[in-house]
Formats: C-alpha cells, sequence, structure tokens
C-alpha cells in the first residue's frame, strides 16, 4: 500500500473561526481514506470503525465505486426528475427487488426520507377517513432517533434534539420499543401509521425483536395502519441482510434509507408497497437533486460490489464470529462492559459508564468509533472488513479496557 500524501494546514483554526459550532470541536482532520482505513494530516492511520456513521458501507475509495463516479461525472451530473436518466430506473428496479413489489422515491439522506414516510402517513389517514386532518397519528418508539427536520425532530422524542425548536409537528405519540401492549394502547381511530427504526441506531444499538415487529404487523393489518420502517443506518447490508428487518420474515408497508445506499455520495429513498406508493401524485412530493445520474451510478456500484463480493454472506458470518469474541468482554471486564448489543456489523458496546473517555482512548489508540445513547458505543465497520481487521480491533478494545481496570 502506498502511503498517504501528508497534508498539514490550519484546518483547526479556519473550523474554529468559520464554522458553525452545532457539533463539538473535531478531534481529528482527515486527509485520505483507504478501505477500512483513513488517515489523519500528520500520517497516523486508524481503522475506522465508524464508516461516517454508517455511511461507506464500501469503505473508503473503493475501486469499483471511485471509477462508477469517475466515469459518471465525465458524461451527465444533473438533469432534475423533469426529466429521467436511465441509472434511476435502474437502481428503482434493483430496490424493488430487494425490498418487494412497489415503487421508489429518490431524495438526498434519511431525513428527507423520513420526512417522505411522514407525509405518505399523512396521506394513508386522509384515504383511511376520508377527510384531511382527522387521521394523522403516528406511533414512533421512545428513544428514537429519526432525523433533525421538524417532522424528524417530531418523531424523535429526545429533549437534546427537541430542546429550542419547539412548537413541533403535532401527531405523534410513542410506545415502549419491543413492548407491543404500549403500542396496542395508543391505537384509535385517529392513528394512521407506526414507525420505528428496526434497529434504534442514536438510542443504544437496540434491535427490534421479531415477536415485536409480528406483534406490530398484524397490529398494522388489523387497524389499517401502515408500518413504516427506517432503515436508514440498520439497513444497505449492514446486519448481513439486505434490509434489517428482513431477518425477522415480515412485510413492511413503507421504507426509509440512506447512509450507505449511496456508499459515502449523499443519497435517500423511499421504497412503497404498490398501494401505498399511489398516494402520492404528481405535486405532492418532490426533490431537486434526489437521484441524480451521479447518485444513482454510486449507489448502483454500492450494490454491485455487494453481489460480486458477497458481502451480505460475509457479514452475517463474520459478524457472528466477532460477535462471540465480543461477547467475552463482558465476561472479562465486567466493571466496564454492561451488555453487547446489535447484529452483524452493526454493534453496540454497552458500558457503564459515559461513552466519551472510551471513544478518545480508542481513538488514540488507533481506533475510531462513535457513541450512541444508553453509554453505548457504536461499531459500525466496513462491510468490506476482514476477519483480520474486525480482530485487529478487538485488540485495541481489550488493550483499552484493560488499561481502564
Amino acid at each position: 500500500m502506498s502511503q498517504p500524501s501528508i497534508v498539514r494546514t490550519n484546518t483547526a483554526e479556519l473550523y474554529d473561526a468559520y464554522v458553525m459550532k452545532n457539533y463539538g470541536r473535531p478531534a481529528l482532520t482527515l486527509v485520505r481514506g483507504l478501505g477500512v482505513s483513513v488517515w489523519d494530516d500528520t500520517g497516523r492511520e486508524y481503522l475506522d470503525f465508524t464508516s461516517g456513521i454508517a455511511v461507506a458501507a464500501l469503505g473508503h475509495c473503493h475501486p469499483v465505486w471511485v471509477e462508477a463516479i469517475r466515469q459518471q461525472a465525465g458524461e451527465l451530473i444533473h438533469t432534475s426528475n423533469l426529466f429521467r436518466n436511465p441509472n434511476q430506473g435502474e437502481l428503482a428496479r434493483r430496490l424493488v427487488q430487494q425490498a418487494g413489489p412497489g415503487r421508489v422515491f429518490f431524495c438526498n439522506s434519511g431525513t428527507e426520507a423520513n420526512e417522505g414516510l411522514i407525509k405518505l402517513a399523512r396521506l394513508h389517514g386522509i384515504r383511511k377517513s376520508g377527510e384531511e386532518g382527522k387521521c394523522i397519528k403516528i406511533l414512533c418508539a421512545k428513544n428514537a432517533f429519526h432525523g433533525r427536520t421538524f417532522g424528524g425532530m417530531s418523531a424523535t422524542p429526545q429533549e437534546k434534539i427537541q430542546k429550542g425548536f419547539r412548537p413541533l409537528v403535532p401527531g405523534f405519540a410513542f410506545g415502549e420499543l419491543n413492548n407491543l401492549q404500549s403500542f396496542v394502547d395508543l391505537v384509535d381511530d385517529q392513528t394512521a401509521a407506526i414507525f420505528l427504526e428496526t434497529i434504534q441506531g442514536e438510542g443504544g444499538v437496540v434491535p427490534c425483536t421479531d415477536e415485536f415487529l409480528w406483534g406490530l404487523r398484524q397490529l398494522c393489518d388489523q387497524h389499517n395502519l401502515l408500518l413504516m420502517l427506517d432503515e436508514v443506518q440498520c439497513g444497505i447490508g449492514r446486519t448481513g441482510t439486505f434490509y434489517a428487518f428482513q431477518n425477522s420474515g415480515i412485510r413492511a408497508d413503507a421504507i426509509g434509507m440512506a447512509k450507505g445506499l449511496g456508499g459515502g455520495y449523499p443519497m435517500g429513498a423511499i421504497w412503497a408497497a404498490e398501494k401505498n406508493a399511489e398516494l402520492f401524485q404528481p405535486g405532492s412530493h418532490g426533490s431537486t437533486f434526489g437521484g441524480t445520474p451521479l447518485a444513482c451510478a454510486a449507489a448502483l456500484a454500492v450494490l454491485d460490489v455487494m453481489e460480486r463480493e458477497n458481502l451480505l454472506q460475509k457479514v452475517q458470518t463474520n459478524g457472528a464470529a466477532w460477535r462471540t469474541q465480543l461477547e467475552k468482554l463482558w465476561v472479562d471486564f465486567p466493571q466496564q462492559v454492561k451488555a453487547i448489543s446489535g447484529r452483524g456489523y452493526m454493534i453496540g458496546l454497552v458500558l457503564h459508564s459515559e461513552p466519551p473517555p472510551f471513544v478518545a482512548a480508542l481513538r488514540d489508540e488507533g481506533l475510531l468509533a462513535v457513541a450512541a445513547g444508553g453509554n453505548t458505543i457504536r461499531l459500525l465497520p466496513p462491510l468490506i472488513a476482514t476477519p483480520a481487521q474486525l480482530d485487529r480491533a478487538m485488540v485495541i478494545i481489550r488493550s483499552v479496557l484493560h488499561a481502564k481496570k
């Protein structure tokens, strides 16, 4: 592997002077990535188990993905949705193959996909009740995270997200994740949909149980509700199936996706079953940049590599072995590690203490990870991560845990 070029600038000073301070001050200046590794501006290498928060599904600068972007950028980048482009049609076809009969709408991000799902639920409510504004309630889960737009925030019952932005969008109610009865109790004639993450990411890497998802499916069928699943973080192969809910075998009415779909290029999408997709008619929803030739070329490259390199099976196999290693941590370090959660390459290391010091210690040892709610460290390696790279990460994790004994 060639050595990365070293770039030294006053980037930190530029951030301090000109970038809005809605994020904490970044700890590193990253200048290059390749595969599962990134390098900072001093030339130091890190294992990237953030994947840009589950975005870099193929790791950094995968040659197939890079070539697809490069070639498409030289042919056609943007046309708007006033015109067809071949890449969008082909990507829609392949996503329908994965999700089931239905149709796809393209946007630019996860929160945009979730906004579209909220609008879909409102339209279903009109269809169900025959009246606009009567059937608008959407049931979500406590500790959820669905984005930072007004609809996304309203579906996210976290004070740190909502504070300062009230009044929010009305019509949301919240049950306990994996407590079916708490959702049953919330259903009334004003309820249009149930909307939740198959695996809560920001909320602590907490999966829905199969029994809970099956119960919600039956509840939706009984009361003519849409079951809408937010697969923005947990989808696109991260758990070893294309969508995380496919582990349970249930059927969704609509799916929101983003992050790994573009492999690093901004990309979001909604899939809806045919009868629900028809709720969107010309003029009811749109996106200037959604589904551009360039964005769709990036996503098609992600799907191509996933198939050619058999990444779903590798995540299942490697993820199961990795999980076995991880579960030994709470046996060997019971004072620090409380539990292991998640599935595949979306793992939560649940601590007895606050995550930031542990995240910093991992970074100092060459492993990048990201904190989540519930004292959880999220480990989100690229889908291309090998057993040797997972083992290398385990050595670092054990070293840090041992040092903090």
